[in-house]
């Protein structure tokens, strides 16, 4: 870490992250009793929410919940039908939808470049003024303004907004090749991470976020926990991410029923305090109910008797309790959910899946994507399949069910398997099939049985004759559920299936696999499954081009996977031969931790010592500019360019050495 002396390093070290200084404690953003009614259908009524300074937050909750409509009231994208948004006077900030429209035929690099637009203006600006400079007749007025200008400048992180957009597209996922992509030739995913790089960059004091997650693999999700983890204004993120929400999150707001409730803490405190919640409300209701019972049987029992003043007073005081809102209508409220279930109709036998010299690939691709060891799955495990995407997961399970041919080698199936495969693009769904056509193709079934089957997946009345086509990704992926869990499969290939599920609906799935006495192999980025069900971790992806298969749970294949690269980067030579090495700095440096730590080391000291003399110079040009003489202050404002210019490649060095240690 920088130390403290060095203004300069402190100064990027921070600015890096938030593009500004100085915001105060105060809550940036305040929502008072906020409604909204949608042809005259009540979306929620009532919500009071404020965002503190540094909050992270995650909003979560059914879909149709409301969670879009609130994030739109907060942004000022929608009016409420009541109440009131407030926001801190020069509060900035900036949203990421979940399907972002980005236009134009501009690149890439220039994309994020917007973000830049004012940095980029006082860099011409500052051009300008030096060519002024040299003209003795505006030279005196063009060198105050240029020191006044370059000062903003630099203190605005002029001199390493380039570095910063490398970094932060390298982070979610785009390499030096991609900066010279057109917008046009961007999938949706590279466009949401495109956009998404640009919001990190233009650093609002408030982040907000739509499902962020969706688009990213595992290894750029991480990156972005840890950088919202320093990020120095405040997030707001909807998120069905349970993993992610754990790592980032110290609030959580839970919609439903119309209401917000607010949680502190992440995921795992969420849940612990949403069940105290539930529990209390539930006693609070049964209590009163029998209050409220034991008045009403001493109303009726002494009404017209000669104790009817006290029985008319007991009435009084309950109907004023229930005006009042006192009195629950209700215990805790529970919502709809699926109600899955996964059988097996036959045991396999021991060995459910062997390979041998397989090749995985695709068949007009000469290079096959990935080789797998000679290993076997056996009954009862749960292999969970990790990588980034387009390393060929899904082409992997389609090998072993036979939809597509291996490269080279063998994938075979183990005796008495019956497999049930969950595809991620629901391409096993026919669109022209309405709900009950899709079920009944599984198990012929009489209509009214169909229905109520499909009623455990939360489809009710005219919804069974929808057709597939109609369907939202989330319907989409609890119909293929409710196909899967019919099949009576032991062996389950499971490809992404909690995308576009809620997070009740997320819970209950891991509920029913972990009872499952099956065996599983899936394909997943949501950790928190993951790290809940597998047994082994099969990673695609590495540098060698060959499956990795490690043998246990997802947070001991991390802690494996850090060790590995803290040796990777641990000296071999002794520290005294480390310090004799003088490498050059570069952006892939090649030097081991050790050697890192001393060259940056060494780089703050010539930033701080750069930085006084600085101070130095701009004293100078004060004192030479009130005596009035102008040669001196040509010169020193020439020294001082040459200053900004060498801070200017040191900061970078050591910016990029800091991010790669």
């Amino acid at each position: 870490m920088p130390r403290r002396g060095t203004r300069a390093i402190l100064f990027y070290s921070q600015h890096i992250l938030t593009g500004k200084l100085g915001l105060n404690r105060m809550s940036l953003l305040i929502a008072s009793n906020l409604s909204k009614v949608y042809g005259g259908d009540e979306i929620f009524s009532g919500i009071s929410v404020e965002v503190p300074y540094k909050a992270r937050i995650a909003i979560v909750g059914p879909n149709g919940a409301g969670k879009t409509t609130l994030i739109s009231l907060l942004l000022g994208h929608d009016l409420p039908t009541e109440g009131v948004v407030s926001l801190a006077k020069g509060t900035r900030m900036a949203f990421l939808p979940q399907r972002p429209e980005m236009a134009g035929n501009h690149t890439l690099w220039d994309e994020q470049m917007k973000a830049f637009e004012g940095l980029r203006q006082m860099e011409i600006e500052l051009g300008v003024l030096a060519q002024q400079m040299a003209d003795p007749d505006t030279h005196d007025q063009a060198t105050q303004a240029y020191a006044k200008l370059q000062e903003k400048f630099e203190h605005e992180g002029g001199y390493t907004f380039d570095t910063r957009a490398k970094m932060v597209l390298t982070g979610v996922g785009f390499g030096e090749t991609d900066y010279g992509t057109p917008l046009t030739q961007l999938s949706g995913g590279q466009k949401t991470r495109a956009m998404l790089a640009r919001l990190l960059l233009e650093a609002p004091d408030i982040l907000v976020l739509d499902e962020p997650t969706n688009h990213l693999d595992i290894q750029a999700v991480e990156w972005l926990e840890n950088f919202l983890q320093t990020f120095s204004g405040s997030v707001i993120v909807v998120s069905h991410d349970r993993y992610f929400i754990d790592h980032f999150a110290n609030a959580v707001w839970e919609m439903d029923f119309g209401r917000i409730e607010t949680y502190r803490g992440n995921y795992t405190h969420y849940l612990q305090q949403r069940e105290e919640r539930r529990e209390r409300l539930q006693k609070e209701y049964e209590a009163q109910q029998a209050f409220v019972s034991k008045e009403m049987d001493y109303i009726r029992k002494h009404m017209g008797s000669r104790w009817t003043a006290q029985a008319k007073g007991r009435l009084k005081k309950l109907n004023t309790l229930k005006k009042r809102g006192k009195l629950h209508a209700h215990g805790a409220l529970e919502r709809q959910n699926m109600r899955l279930k996964m059988q097996t109709e036959n045991r396999s036998g021991d060995i459910v899946l062997r390979t041998k010299g397989l090749a995985v690939g695709y068949p007009d691709d000469p290079v096959p994507l990935f080789s797998v060891p000679e290993m076997t799955l056996w009954r009862g495990e749960t292999a969970a399949i990790i990588g980034p995407n387009g390393a060929g997961k899904s082409t992997f399970l389609k090998t072993i069910i036979g939809q597509l041919n291996p490269k080279d080698g063998t994938a075979t199936i183990g005796a008495s398997v019956k497999v049930g495969y969950f595809a991620q693009a629901h391409e096993l769904l026919n669109p022209n099939n309405t709900l009950i056509d899709e079920i009944t193709s599984v198990k012929p079934m009489p209509q009214s049985e169909a229905r109520h089957y499909l009623g455990a997946f939360m489809f009710s009345n005219d919804d069974v004759f929808r057709q597939v086509s109609t369907l939202s990704g989330g319907e989409r992926g609890r119909v293929a559920l409710a196909k899967l869990s019919l099949q009576g499969a032991n062996l389950l290939l499971l490809d992404e299936p909690t995308n576009h599920l809620d997070i009740d609906s997320q819970e209950i799935l891991q509920s029913v696999l972990e009872d499952y006495d099956g065996t599983i192999l899936l394909v997943s980025h949501d950790r928190y499954l993951i790290s809940q069900l597998a047994t082994q971790i099969w990673a695609v992806g590495n540098r060698n081009g060959e499956l990795e298969v490690f043998d246990g749970t997802y947070e001991e294949y991390v802690t494996a996977r850090n060790q590995r690269l803290l040796q990777e980067n641990t000296p071999k030579e002794s520290p005294k031969a480390q310090q004799k090495a003088t490498p050059a700095v570069q952006r892939k440096s090649g030097l081991n931790s050790y050697q890192l730590k001393k060259r940056i080391e060494a780089l703050e000291k010539q930033i701080e010592k750069l930085e006084g003399e600085k101070e130095r110079v701009l004293t100078a040009i004060d004192t030479a500019t009130q005596s009035g003489k102008v040669d001196d202050v040509g010169a020193l404002g020439q020294r001082y360019g040459v200053l900004e210019a060498d801070l200017s490649v040191l900061l970078e060095d050591w910016a990029t050495l800091s991010e790669e240690l």
